[in-house]
């Protein structure tokens, strides 16, 4: 059935270590536009409030860079994703640093409290860490950790700054208190670049990881059937997807966190056009295009327009 898109603008950049992300939905867009394509005329749209005018102050909480912000970001992002889904609508999210998918993950929990949410994280990495544990302080690999409700103690190697516990566990509670999803129902997909203390969160929880390896051997095909098989439980759907899940070599280095041996750009979009056209589907995210960093001029935008175009023809059929 055709559904009805809402497009959500997010320019936050404030949880990447590097700077450009929030230039990355303008850059889509230029990408669309340098085609004499109207594509992003035919949305209604919603913009985020971001807190970029932090990365002009110190940093007041090391292990959580700028988590003040982030918060106020969660909210905003929670609040109106829900609302687009409250009025029936179906919001595509296309957003700077990958830091607020976990407030996308509350609005579309806080829309369906009730229902049973799946999340499939295409990725190069696992967005694990917490306060706690992370080596960097960068909140833009702890959005899975606010939607799974965990600090990952047993992993702890962080003295935390008095207020960061609270503030933190301010995040976990954005749109509705408590974990918005279970691990059993989180499927990564292309997630190649972890750390020891992700590395032991996917085990203790027991995470599906399917590797570009195994997309290889098994076939695509294969995957997304699988990955639909673990959450046939569920009631809706979130898909959130990271341009850093693809192969440098057969895009560009325009994202934050570039990691080689990932997928091509059609075995993306077979994934992102599969899960498009699944029923439960109810919201996708675009994330962490940085036109700042490619050596290519626009070439991730324009891969990344291509594959937007496609998963909305996908979500229109």
């Amino acid at each position: 059935m055709k559904k009805k898109i809402k497009l959500i603008v997010n320019k936050s950049e404030i949880t990447a270590g590097t700077r450009g992300a929030s230039l990355g939905p303008e850059a889509v867009m230029t990408a669309a536009r340098k085609e004499n394509n109207l594509f992003f005329g035919a949305f209604e749209k919603e913009y985020i409030q971001d807190a970029n005018y932090m990365l002009d102050q110190e940093v007041k909480y090391p292990n959580a860079k700028r988590i003040e912000g982030l918060i106020k970001v969660f909210e905003d992002v929670s609040s109106k994703v829900k609302g687009v889904m409250n009025e029936g609508s179906f919001p595509l999210i296309l957003a700077g640093d990958h830091g607020s998918a976990g407030g996308t993950i509350a609005g579309v929990k806080a829309a369906n409290p009730d229902k049973r949410l799946g999340v499939v994280w295409i990725d190069a990495h696992g967005d694990l860490h917490t306060p706690h544990t992370t080596p960097s302080g960068n909140m833009h690999g702890m959005p899975l950790a606010t939607a799974l409700g965990e600090d990952n103690l047993p992993e702890r190697s962080n003295d935390l700054a008095s207020g960061v516990v609270d503030l933190w566990q301010q995040l976990k509670d954005t749109g509705v208190k408590g974990p918005k999803i279970s691990p059993s129902d989180l499927v990564f997909i292309a997630v190649r670049d972890t750390e020891r203390q992700e590395d032991a969160m996917i085990e203790r929880l027991n995470i599906t990881n399917h590797t570009v390896d195994q997309v290889r051997s098994k076939g695509k095909e294969t995957i997304l059937q699988e990955t639909l098989d673990q959450l046939r439980n569920c009631d809706i759907i979130y898909v959130s997807f990271d341009v850093d899940s693809m192969d440098p070599a057969h895009t560009s280095h325009g994202t934050g966190t570039p990691v080689e041996n990932g997928l091509f750009p059609d075995e993306a979009a077979y994934f992102l056009e599969g899960l498009a056209k699944h029923e439960k589907t109810k919201c996708i995210e675009f994330v962490e295009v940085n036109p700042c960093l490619d050596e290519k001029t626009n070439k991730m935008a324009e891969v990344t327009f291509d594959l937007l175009e496609k998963t909305v023809k996908a979500l229109q059929s």
